[in-house]
């Protein structure tokens, strides 16, 4: 519990315009954001929003040395779970597109993701995406000083499960700040009343991954993107969210 910063007002407010870009980010994205478009034309303008602001994409670079993330987006279609490279990919009509943006602006991060959906889509599909966006909503509605980590991912397990679908759970939330991932780690799925106990001042994401068909995937050998096992697709939204004394406030809303 020792390793969970609580973050200053200050260093609150900070976040709060590194969030309020990435959302900026997002609303420049979406009129592109339809049948024809490449996922590389989406990451080029996304990076050139991030800069144009002074800030730097969070994503570009980061990982491994010998493996780096190669794009300032991460774009997930379809069967693609996360940590999709956004390539020359051309988005079709019935596709649904995971993206997920992160920037650092003067020393702090700010990180989230939206899964659009490409033209027309199949009401399945627009089921699991609405679920998915409801999910993260439940996580959120449960964060306040005195909840715990586990009331989150049970909130969310408990409705995706509820209508049908799978919870991804090797890929979670986490703490963020001056460090794109920290403590503490967030479960998209848990039993109530467990985990770290939130109090003022700590800030991480919430990030359900949510699956039409089973919940196992499959890492590819590029070694970032990862796949439903089934084939079948997932969705995925993230906020980053501060505990306030009241409850909570989004940052990248």
């Amino acid at each position: 519990m020792s390793r969970v910063a609580l973050k200053s007002a200050r260093e609150i407010e900070t976040m709060r315009r590194a969030g309020a870009l990435v959302a900026e980010t997002f609303r420049v994205l979406e009129p592109f954001v339809k049948p024809g478009v490449t996922l590389k034309e989406l990451d080029t303008l996304a990076e050139e929003h991030i800069r144009k602001a002074g800030a730097v994409p969070a994503y570009l670079g980061y990982g491994p040395k010998a493996t780096p993330f190669p794009g300032t987006i991460c774009a997930s279609v379809n069967e693609v779970i996360c940590h999709g490279i956004p390539d020359g990919r051309v988005l079709q009509d019935g596709d649904i597109v995971g993206v997920d943006i992160g920037v650092l602006l003067d020393g702090y991060y700010g990180d989230a993701c939206y899964t659009y959906t490409v033209g027309t889509v199949s009401e399945q599909v627009q089921g699991l995406v609405d679920t998915t966006y409801e999910c993260l909503q439940a996580g959120l509605d449960v964060v306040r000083p005195g909840a715990r980590l586990g009331d989150i991912g049970y909130a969310i397990q408990t409705l995706a499960e509820g209508r049908g679908y799978s919870v991804v759970q090797e890929y979670t939330g986490h703490g963020i700040g001056k460090k794109l991932h920290d403590e503490p780690t967030v479960y998209h799925h848990g039993v109530r009343y467990t985990g770290l106990k939130l109090q003022p001042g700590m800030v991480f994401t919430i990030e359900p991954m949510i699956n039409l068909g089973r919940p196992e995937t499959r890492l590819l050998s590029d070694k970032w993107t990862v796949i439903t096992q089934d084939k079948q697709p997932s969705a995925q939204f993230e906020h980053t969210v501060a505990v306030t004394n009241k409850g909570h406030e989004i940052l990248t809303l």
